[in-house]
C-alpha cells in the first residue's frame, strides 16, 4: 500500500512537471504539498480569526455591528466569486506567476507583455505590503495584548514606543524569514498544526468570553442590528469603508498561487482549495466574531483604541491573566500566517525574476540548491519590508496604509486575468478541469466590481476629518510611489528587453 502511494505521488509529480515543462519552465521547486496540504496552507494565509481580530478596529468605528458581521458575510460571499475565477484560470496555467503568468497568455498579443507586466508588479507589490502588514499587525497585537495588565494608575504596563512596536516588527521578520528558509520541508506540518491550534483558540475564546461575560452580554437585535458610524463619513459610505476588516483577512485568496510549483496536480487541486478555504474561512470568521460583538461594551470607548480585542477579552473576562491567555493563541497565529505570507511572497518574486522583470532578477531568481528555496528573493522582499516599516516613526497610521496597499494591489491583480478572460469571451477556461460555465460569467464580473470599488475605497482615510497627520492614509502614496517605479523600469529597460513568459 505504501508502494503503491509513493508510485501515485510520483507518477502525480511527474505529470505536473511535466505540464510546467510544457508551460515554458524548468521544474526547479520540490512539489511536497498534498491536496490537504495546500488547502491548510490557503487557510493560514488568511489566518481570519488573527486577521480579523488585528483589525476590528475599522468596521468597529465605521458602522459597528451591522460592519462587523454582516461586513464579513458578503465581502467572504464576493471573495468566493474571485476565487472561482481565479480557480477556472488556474486550471489551465498553474505556475508559480500566478495571475502574472494568466494575464500574459490570455490577454491579445498586441499588449500582453504591457498587461503581464502592470499585473505582476501589483501581485509582488500586494505580496509584500500584506506581508508586512501581518508582521506589523503582530507587533502592534502583542503590544496591546501585554496592555491587558496595567498599573495602578489604570495606564498599559508597556508603553509600546515606535521604536518599540519597530523593534518588536523587525524581530517577528526575521523569525518568520528563518523558519522559511531553514524549515521549507517541515512548513506543511506546520500549516496543518495551525488548522486544529486556530479551532482550539477560537472555541476557547467563545465559550470563555460567552460564559463569564462580566459585563453582560448583548441581545441579538444589537449583535446583528445595530449600526453606529463614529468614523464622521456619512452612514453608507462609511459602512464601506469598514469592509477594509474583512477584505483585509481575505485577500490573500490568490497568494497561494505562487505555490502551484511546489503542490501536487496544481490544476485540479489549488482551484478547489481556494474555494473551500473562503467557506471554512467564513465560518471561522463568524465563530470569532459573534461572541466578541455580544460582549461588546463600551462601543465609543472601543472606537478610540487601534486594537480592540484585548479590552473586548479582558472586558469579558474579568481578568488580565485569563484575557492574555485567550490572546495567546491569537499571536501564535499571528506568527504562523506571517511564515505562510513569507513563503508566498518570495515564491511571487522568484516568478517574476525568472521572466526578468524586476531590477537585479538574475540574483532574484536563484533557487537555493540545499535549502530548496528562492532565498535571495525572500532576502529582498525582506529588507523592502523593513525599509517601508520605517513609516511607522512618521505616523502611527502607517499600519493603514501597509494593509491598504496590499488589499488594493493584490485585489487589481486578482483582477487582471479575470478582465482578459472576459475580454475573449472565455474561451481558454472553457478547456479547463474546473469550468464553471455561466455560473463562471456571474463570478468575474462580481470579481470586477468588487475591484472597482476597492480601490478608491481604501484610499481613504478612516475618519474625517483628517486633523492630525498621524490620521493620514498613506496607501495611495506608497501604491503610487510603487507604480512610478515600475513604469520607470520599464521605460528604462522593460520595453526593450521584456518578452514575458516563455510561450
Amino acid at each position: 500500500m505504501v508502494s503503491g502511494d509513493h508510485f501515485d505521488e510520483t507518477d502525480s509529480d511527474t505529470a505536473a512537471d511535466q505540464m510546467l515543462t510544457s508551460l515554458g519552465y524548468k521544474p526547479e521547486l520540490l512539489r511536497t504539498r498534498s491536496t490537504f496540504q495546500v488547502a491548510f496552507m490557503s487557510f493560514v494565509l488568511a489566518s481570519v480569526p488573527y486577521g480579523l481580530a488585528t483589525t476590528l478596529y475599522y468596521p468597529l468605528v465605521c458602522g459597528g455591528p451591522v460592519d462587523i458581521i454582516w461586513g464579513w458575510v458578503a465581502v467572504s460571499l464576493i471573495i468566493i466569486c474571485v476565487a472561482a475565477s481565479l480557480g477556472e484560470i488556474t486550471s489551465v496555467y498553474p505556475t508559480a506567476g500566478g495571475v502574472y503568468y494568466q494575464a500574459f497568455m490570455l490577454a491579445p498579443i498586441s499588449y500582453r507583455r504591457l498587461s503581464a507586466w502592470i499585473c505582476g508588479w501589483l501581485y509582488v507589490v500586494g505580496n509584500i505590503t500584506i506581508t508586512l502588514s501581518v508582521n506589523f499587525a503582530t507587533a502592534l497585537f502583542l503590544v496591546a495584548s501585554i496592555n491587558v495588565f496595567e498599573t495602578a494608575e489604570g495606564e498599559g504596563i508597556f508603553a509600546g514606543e515606535p521604536y518599540q512596536v519597530f523593534l518588536i516588527f523587525l524581530g517577528v521578520t526575521f523569525l518568520c524569514n528563518i523558519v522559511c528558509a531553514l524549515c521549507n520541508k517541515w512548513l506543511p506540518i506546520l500549516d496543518t498544526f495551525a488548522i486544529f491550534w486556530t479551532f482550539a483558540g477560537v472555541i476557547a475564546i467563545l465559550i470563555s468570553v460567552l460564559a463569564v461575560a462580566k459585563q453582560g452580554r448583548r441581545d441579538a437585535s444589537f449583535v446583528f442590528g445595530h449600526f453606529e458610524a463614529n468614523s464622521g463619513w456619512t452612514p453608507g459610505w462609511s459602512f464601506f469603508v469598514g469592509l477594509l476588516h474583512a477584505a483585509y483577512a481575505t485577500s490573500s485568496t490568490g497568494m497561494i498561487l505562487s505555490m502551484c510549483e511546489e503542490v501536487r496536480a496544481p490544476a485540479t487541486q489549488v482551484p478547489k482549495a481556494m474555494v473551500l478555504t473562503i467557506l471554512f474561512n467564513l465560518a471561522a470568521g463568524l465563530l470569532t466574531l459573534i461572541p466578541l460583538v455580544f460582549v461588546i461594551d463600551d462601543l465609543k470607548y472601543l472606537s478610540s483604541l487601534a486594537q480592540p480585542v484585548p479590552a473586548i477579552i479582558k472586558g469579558a473576562v474579568g481578568s488580565s491573566g485569563g484575557a492574555f491567555a485567550l490572546l495567546v493563541p491569537l499571536l501564535v497565529l499571528g506568527i504562523i500566517c506571517g511564515i505562510g505570507c513569507t513563503t508566498a511572497t518570495s515564491r511571487s518574486i522568484y516568478a517574476f525574476s525568472r521572466d526578468g522583470a524586476i531590477p537585479g532578477s538574475k540574483w532574484w531568481k536563484v533557487v537555493h540548491p540545499k535549502l530548496d528555496v528562492p532565498f535571495n528573493g525572500m532576502m529582498l522582499s525582506m529588507v523592502v519590508q523593513i525599509a517601508l516599516g520605517l513609516i511607522y516613526f512618521g505616523s502611527t497610521a502607517a499600519f493603514n496604509a501597509f494593509s491598504g496597499v496590499g488589499v488594493i494591489a493584490l485585489t487589481a491583480a486578482y483582477s487582471a486575468p479575470i478582465f482578459v478572460s472576459m475580454l475573449e469571451g472565455r474561451k481558454t477556461v472553457s478547456t479547463g478541469s474546473f469550468y464553471l460555465g455561466k455560473i463562471g460569467w456571474a463570478c468575474n464580473i462580481v470579481s470586477i466590481s468588487w475591484t472597482l470599488l476597492v480601490i478608491p475605497l481604501f484610499s481613504m482615510p478612516t475618519t474625517v476629518p483628517v486633523t492630525d497627520p498621524s490620521l493620514v492614509n498613506y496607501a495611495p502614496v506608497v501604491f503610487v510611489g510603487f507604480t512610478v517605479i515600475s513604469l520607470a523600469w520599464y521605460i528604462a529597460w522593460g520595453r526593450k528587453n521584456y518578452v514575458g513568459p516563455p510561450t
